[in-house]
């Protein structure tokens, strides 16, 4: 078994070494993001074997065009509800390969030519090896002036810039987290020790009020041995999404639950897991730097933290009922029933698969009262979210 990439095993190990036991947060952000080694920004390690089939983990993207298609159509529909304006911006951030900007780019030029002659794309992607995906799948559009343009970070976008919409495919569940876990003296974090030349865990006191803070409303009936994660990134995300919309929608899609059903006492041992090769297991100190990590999305702290910075919620819903709202029937008409193409497109929409697993959150600023074709079916959640994010 591998200990990981050895580089970052060792910057890891130094640290840990210089300033004793770190938070398991920051030893995911320095398994993902460091900036030499981390998994996500290794140049060294093309984009297409991490993310596809030949890869580690593959996202909707890579499944079948029609959520693509599906969301150009949704944004169509935004667009019209901001009064066609002058530039209509869709900033994608973390757009993996570059797929799902591909596939939207192609159906807005196809069937929404007035949308089209006005959108402006924007990717916010610090990886030079994923830019490079990115560019290779989005040649047809690099010679058009301002279709297309990166930035590193969301920082670099000025406050209350963007007109249009802010979209995020399987982002948030890659941010780091805390990891929680309830012992006989209360509530205690998971940190990360080096010992014997190999990564451990051990238990400590949480490493911020602010985390102490949010942990309150939300762990009063735990029990001893439950384990958890919390994505304070998270919020701090939308809060900063929230400050460059000056009029438009945020459009969120990702694997996850209200925060009554995240942190509910049957989950016991939370959803942090480690994908390598399409393999699953829960081990974060094998393969370190070589295996993406991940935690299902509590999408009531992105409704709460939005709504403390003007972003209201236009709905909640899963991506089954979403695309069904946009007509996805009719999209899927003319392919052969034994097509593979058709069979990669219901993937989409299994009931027990990626339609119900898959959620997505919209939220608007500056736009009275919107109704969305993809939020035409919102079971029961819409309650539930709202009910928690008024806890």
């Amino acid at each position: 078994m591998s200990a990981g990439h050895p580089e970052l095993v060792a910057a890891i190990a130094s640290e840990v070494t210089a300033s004793g036991p770190i938070p398991f947060v920051r030893f995911m952000e320095l398994a993902l993001y460091h900036p030499q080694f981390g998994y996500y920004m290794r140049s060294s390690k093309p984009a297409a074997e991490r993310i596809g089939r030949n890869g580690d983990f593959y996202t909707s993207s890579d499944v079948h065009p029609i959520l693509g298609q599906a969301l150009a159509k949704q944004a169509e529909q935004m667009d019209r509800l901001l009064g066609q304006p002058s530039l209509f911006t869709i900033i994608e951030m973390g757009p993996g390969k570059g797929l799902l900007a591909r596939h939207i780019l192609s159906a807005s030029q196809r069937d929404y030519p007035s949308l089209f002659h006005r959108l402006h794309y924007v990717l916010i992607e610090p990886s030079p090896a994923m830019r490079e995906a990115q560019r290779h799948n989005l040649a047809a559009w690099l010679d058009q002036p301002q279709r297309i343009t990166w930035v590193d970070a969301l920082a670099h976008l000025p406050p209350h810039s963007l007109t249009g919409l802010f979209l995020s495919n399987e982002l948030v569940d890659s941010f780091p987290v805390h990891r929680i876990q309830m012992t006989v003296q209360g509530i205690e974090e998971l940190w990360v020790d080096y010992r014997d030349g190999r990564f451990v865990e051990c238990l400590k006191p949480l490493s911020s009020d602010r985390l102490a803070s949010h942990l309150r409303p939300i762990s009063s009936d735990w029990p001893e041995g439950y384990r958890t994660e919390v994505n304070l990134q998270a919020v701090d995300w939308i809060t900063h999404v929230a400050q460059r919309l000056n009029r438009g929608f945020v459009l969120t899609i990702d694997y996850g639950h209200t925060a009554q059903d995240l942190y509910c006492t049957d989950r016991k041992r939370g959803t942090f897991l480690c994908y390598r090769q399409h393999k699953v297991h829960e081990d974060p100190f094998q393969y370190v730097g070589e295996q993406d990590m991940t935690t299902h999305v509590d999408f009531s702290s992105l409704a709460t933290a939005g709504e403390g910075q003007g972003l209201q919620t236009t709905g909640f819903t899963n991506q089954m009922s979403f695309l069904m709202g946009l007509g996805i029937e009719q999209m899927l008409v003319g392919f052969d029933q034994d097509s593979p193409e058709l069979a990669a497109a219901i993937q989409l929409l299994r009931p027990n698969g990626m339609g119900t697993t898959f959620k997505v959150l919209i939220q608007h600023k500056a736009v009275p009262h919107p109704a969305l074709d993809g939020l035409r079916y919102q079971p029961f959640f819409r309650s539930a979210l709202t009910t928690q994010s008024a806890a």
